[in-house]
């Protein structure tokens, strides 16, 4: 079945001439236009279209007047121009060689997403000689070398026109080459995104284009200047030809060409053509206008370093100044090239400023959005009349963060990236600050990834309260940097105070843990135990509610018995419970100890005698009865004293101790600590395996 539309048969026919293998071999000759090669090769070639435009105008400083009055040219000059010319004029060259080898979008198949690259070389070469192949080979040609090597030498003896020809030659090849700047800018902008990778960059490139502006502008003055002179000379001596008694005026004279003529040398001795021409002679009729600083200041006879930098710098002047400082004759030409410098100045000078300014802003836009909420929170706390250790808090806090992040948001930097890329980026900041949190080093990799990902920055500052004991704890905060105190009042009881400081590697908000671990947890929030404030300038990760509960539900390994074991070890509110049990239990061991021994001294007082028919006790030993009664009668007297002694302290000691405890606030006349609540446990009724593949029942 053949198709019925034949722009659909022409697209699709080159590709059928060639077989598999030679359309993947047909692959490798042709070049992607969005690789790296060829991006590479434009910001190249850029550079050396800039380098091109840069010499082209140094054709205008050949000519300059001799120090016999003549116009002469710098071969020296033309030489070096001349061969980095070519050089450039290469570049041309290999950019219309690869054009032929870069493949192309079909535009009918941008229908959606990139489009269909045509890879085919009959149908690439086809639209690149429709499209912009006559402009590059206008801007590759080498006339300005044929012209001055061929041309000029050639015609020299017949015309007095060949100066004006370079320069007509040169200007027109400049508009191909300066058309070439901006489709190429065009296509790196959209292939990279911008020019430059930086903004001082991209301000110095600005710069760099109104410089080349400048210098175009300067050459072609210095040109114009020796062309005005030229007609100067010319039309005195027409004059001179119509005079008698004067010798006759050949316009050869006036270059450098016809020195050794004999007839030259009576010429310049009679004739008034220099004098007439001359800037300096107050009666001269001849009227050089904005041309005259050019002879003034010698600029047509110096060294080419010397009138190089003199004539930027005019056109530099003018440009910037939109040539206002300008006197001009009455010459057409002369007001039209004084026109053109007018508005091309101030085209380009608002081109310049516009794209300095938007580029230097992009580097400042940051500190300036800083500047302006800082003046916003300043006018904010004095229309409400904040104290001053809030505003001092407040300020503190914006600086502090500023430091911190210079003003990038990062969350939304990450939001906007894909998240395999923003999992690795996650992982590559935070993981290895995670694996120092003594808890999460029992976990795996695959839950260290998933906490990873749902890390967010916290920041606070001095004297700021993370959570005070009872408000709801919304988040778990792993310190990074900065100690935090916690403390804790037992629900606001009296006389009890525990206080110890976390520090980098330690977490809080444990709280919040147990009742991610809770299988059926409840949508209210856990109240917290203690109170967290920074000590100073503190930067953590956060891991919020319905993060921690969403890791907690996926992976089933954090009910591992590790992990509660971990947990337990490393959470500040199980270790203050255990040191307040182990104190209360040493207390009430202490308190069990004087009890028995004050058992003991009250004892001695009721202690029986020991049956003296039972001679089990003593063995085989014959016991004399009237010696031992009398002994035991004597020591049961000094027994009996000491009994009633350490009784009567025993019951001022224990008196003593109750009227303290009774004194203190406490209920009943024992010795006891104030209970600390034990922390919630978490569901591990699950049966899970341990690391060795055995199951434990948690």
């Amino acid at each position: 079945m053949k198709s019925s539309d034949p722009s659909l048969t022409s697209r699709f026919r080159p590709f059928r001439r060639y077989s598999h293998n030679q359309k993947d071999s047909l692959r490798h000759r042709i070049l992607d236009p969005g690789s790296e090669i060829v991006l590479q090769w434009n910001r190249v070639f850029l550079v050396s279209c800039l380098v091109a435009l840069f010499l082209d105008p140094l054709y205008f400083y050949l000519p300059s007047i001799g120090g016999d009055v003549c116009i002469e040219t710098d071969l020296n000059l033309g030489i070096i121009v001349t061969f980095f010319r070519s050089v450039a004029d290469l570049f041309y060259l290999a950019h219309m060689v690869l054009k032929f080898r870069t493949a192309f979008i079909a535009p009918n198949s941008r229908v959606f997403g990139r489009g269909e690259l045509v890879m085919d070389p009959q149908q690439i070469a086809f639209r690149y000689l429709k499209s912009d192949f006559l402009i590059d080979l206008a801007a590759m040609l080498p006339l300005p070398q044929v012209i001055i090597w061929f041309v000029i030498p050639a015609v020299r003896s017949s015309t007095s026109h060949t100066n004006n020809t370079l320069a007509l030659i040169v200007l027109i090849q400049y508009v191909p080459r300066l058309f070439l700047i901006f489709p190429l800018n065009a296509i790196i902008v959209k292939t990279s995104g911008a020019i430059t990778k930086t903004a001082w960059a991209g301000a110095a490139y600005n710069l760099l284009l109104y410089m080349l502006a400048s210098h175009v502008l300067g050459a072609s003055w210095y040109l114009l200047s020796i062309g005005r002179q030229s007609a100067c000379w010319k039309i005195e001596c027409s004059k001179e030809n119509g005079t008698m008694n004067m010798p006759m005026c050949n316009p050869n004279f006036l270059y450098c060409s016809s020195l050794n003529q004999s007839d030259r040398q009576s010429w310049l001795n009679t004739t008034h053509v220099l004098s007439n021409c001359d800037v300096a002679n107050p009666d001269i009729s001849f009227h050089h206008g904005m041309f005259a600083e050019a002879f003034i200041n010698d600029v047509v006879s110096s060294k080419f370093d010397e009138k190089y930098l003199y004539c930027l710098w005019w056109g530099l002047k003018n440009l910037s100044s939109y040539g206002q400082g300008l006197e001009t004759s009455t010459y057409t030409g002369e007001t039209s090239f004084a026109i053109l410098i007018c508005i091309v100045g101030l085209v380009l000078f608002s081109h310049l400023i516009g794209n300095m300014q938007t580029y230097l802003q992009s580097t400042t836009v940051r500190r300036e959005e800083w500047r302006v909420k800082r003046r916003d929170t300043e006018e904010w706390m004095r229309h409400r009349q904040l104290p001053q250790d809030l505003q001092e808090r407040v300020r503190r806090f914006v600086q502090y963060k500023w430091l911190a992040t210079r003003g990038v948001d990062e969350e939304s930097i990450l939001r906007s990236l894909p998240l395999d890329l923003r999992r690795d980026i996650q992982r590559h900041l935070c993981l290895a600050l995670v694996r120092r949190v003594p808890f999460f080093s029992q976990m795996d990799d695959q839950l260290l990834d998933a906490i990873c990902e749902r890390l967010v920055s916290s920041l606070s500052t001095r004297d700021t309260y993370i959570v005070r004991e009872g408000d709801p704890v919304n988040e778990m905060l792993f310190i990074i940097r900065g100690q935090l105190e916690s403390s804790t009042t037992n629900g606001g009881r009296s006389g009890f105070f525990n206080s110890i400081t976390l520090r980098p590697g330690d977490f809080c908000g444990e709280e919040l843990l147990t009742w991610a671990l809770i299988p059926n947890s409840t949508l209210n929030l856990p109240s917290s135990t203690r109170t967290v404030r920074a000590l100073g300038e503190v930067e953590a990760f956060a891991l919020r509610a319905e993060d921690l509960k969403f890791v907690a539900n996926q992976f089933k390994r954090l009910h591992s018995k590790k992990l509660q074991h971990a947990f337990r070890y490393y959470s500040h509110q199980w270790r203050s419970w255990g040191a307040c049990f182990v104190q209360a239990a040493w207390r009430r061991f202490k308190k069990r100890k004087l009890a028995k021994e004050l058992a003991r001294h009250e004892g001695f007082l009721y202690m029986p005698m020991p049956d003296q028919s039972d001679e089990s006790h003593y063995g085989d030993v014959p016991i004399d009865n009237d010696a031992n009664n009398a002994s035991m009668e004597t020591n049961n007297f000094q027994h009996l004293g000491a009994t009633i002694l350490a009784s009567r302290f025993a019951k001022n000691t224990k008196r003593g101790v109750n009227q303290k405890i009774k004194g203190g606030g406490l209920i009943g006349g024992s010795i006891k600590m104030p209970k600390l609540m034990k922390p919630d446990e978490p569901d591990f009724s699950m049966n899970l395996e341990d690391d060795d593949g055995e199951t434990d029942p948690i």
